[in-house]
């Protein structure tokens, strides 16, 4: 029996051994230090990406969720389902893009959801001093990104870019729809049918139809309906999600109306391409609606015999790229980034399957020299070479 006699005792026999054995104590007590650390450090490995951001975000108080310039569904996707979770846990988030959107998927994808997006032009604009980055992992597209320290990153693209307390980039995963999808599910959240409320699900957290229908759309549209580059997580994302989903509003998104000049700058991109080998480069000339570029190699990519593809095209001095690839031997984001890299003012990049980039003219300001012209046809025969691998 351990009586307060024997406890002192006890104590006055661990003091002198800690006088005689200095180093063996210190060395007790940076083991026990270790193995502290390393519980710890397990049991956070173990807790669910989704449980580690619903934790973070229920410390602030306002967010600002950050898309990457001209968002697409699969970026409004993922910014509306953190918003979503953010105002389940009394956060107030502000969704904010720079940019435009003008594509008439992606004006569908907002109107139909009936979101409120908030474009901005400077960091000053920003809602809030917490910013959450999904869908690109290094803030751009407007005066002063390069001073934004996100506090979380969930993205799919390869990239540098981190969060200060939480990063999440999986590369491996077709769209980061299916990462923010795989969160709720983490969190235990209930997807709610579109004929009922959520106070009938009885669940804590649930899934909106607003925001299940939105994260399904945007894992549909960067996976080609789970065809290109979708992995298992994507289709189990998207099985989550599925009941959920208002189809009337899903086939509304789907099946919008298609701009006229868009099926004119895809006319002139089957019409004018050039074509080496599998390969085809086309040059569309000046556009009014950007968005109609990639589109066109969308068009091009799904024409017999071609493998790769890449659309050039041009808005107020800008030149834009889109590129799309179905050939093993190219990587269409390297092709494209091997290119622009040797170019002034050029910045491209992307995935195996899917690349883009621009050149932006030199201003002088003091107005007396003339920006440099562009050597098209130069150009078109460097995406050629590159995607021929000859970098």
């Amino acid at each position: 029996m351990w009586t307060p006699a024997t406890v002192s005792g006890r104590l006055s026999e661990a003091e002198a051994f800690v006088r005689e054995n200095p180093e063996l104590a210190a060395s007790a007590v940076l083991g026990a230090v270790v193995v502290l650390v390393s519980t710890y450090a397990f049991v956070r490995a173990r807790r669910p990406a989704g449980e580690e951001f619903r934790r973070l975000l229920s410390d602030e108080s306002e967010i600002a969720v950050l898309m990457h310039p001209n968002p697409d569904p699969d970026a409004m996707a993922a910014a509306i389902g953190v918003s979503s979770l953010a105002d389940q846990l009394d956060v107030d988030a502000t969704i904010q893009y720079p940019g435009q959107i003008r594509h008439q998927e992606n004006r569908a994808f907002r109107t139909v959801l009936d979101l409120e997006l908030d474009r901005i032009e400077h960091v000053s604009d920003l809602a809030a001093e917490t910013v959450v980055l999904v869908d690109h992992n290094e803030a751009r597209g407007f005066a002063g990104a390069d001073g934004v320290l996100p506090t979380a990153v969930v993205d799919h693209h390869p990239g540098d870019g981190r969060g200060e307390e939480f990063t999440d980039v999986r590369t491996d995963y077709g769209a980061t729809a299916s990462v923010i999808a795989e969160y709720f599910d983490d969190v235990g959240a209930v997807p709610v049918p579109p004929d009922k409320h959520a106070s009938e699900t009885g669940g804590d957290l649930v899934l909106s139809t607003r925001t299940a229908t939105g994260l399904l759309y945007g894992i549909l549209t960067d996976t080609k309906h789970l065809t290109v580059g979708a992995s298992e997580p994507d289709f189990a994302s998207a099985a989550y999600v599925y009941p959920g989903v208002d189809q009337d509003r899903l086939d509304r998104i789907a099946n919008p109306a298609v701009d006229a000049e868009v099926l004119e700058v895809k006319a002139r991109a089957i019409a004018g391409r050039q074509v080496e080998g599998s390969f085809a480069v086309a040059d569309v000339g000046g556009v009014n609606n950007v968005d109609a570029i990639p589109q066109a190699a969308d068009e091009l990519i799904q024409l017999e015999g071609v493998s790769a593809v890449v659309v050039i095209g041009e808005r107020d001095g800008t030149i834009h790229l889109s590129g799309r690839s179905r050939d093993d031997r190219v990587h269409m984001g390297n092709a494209i980034d091997s290119v622009l890299s040797e170019v002034t003012n050029g910045n491209g990049g992307g995935h195996s399957r899917m690349g883009g980039g621009t050149i932006s003219p030199e201003v002088d300001p003091t107005g007396e020299t003339e920006p440099e012209t562009i050597d098209r046809d130069g150009l078109t025969d460097a995406l050629f070479r590159a995607m021929a691998g000859d970098v």
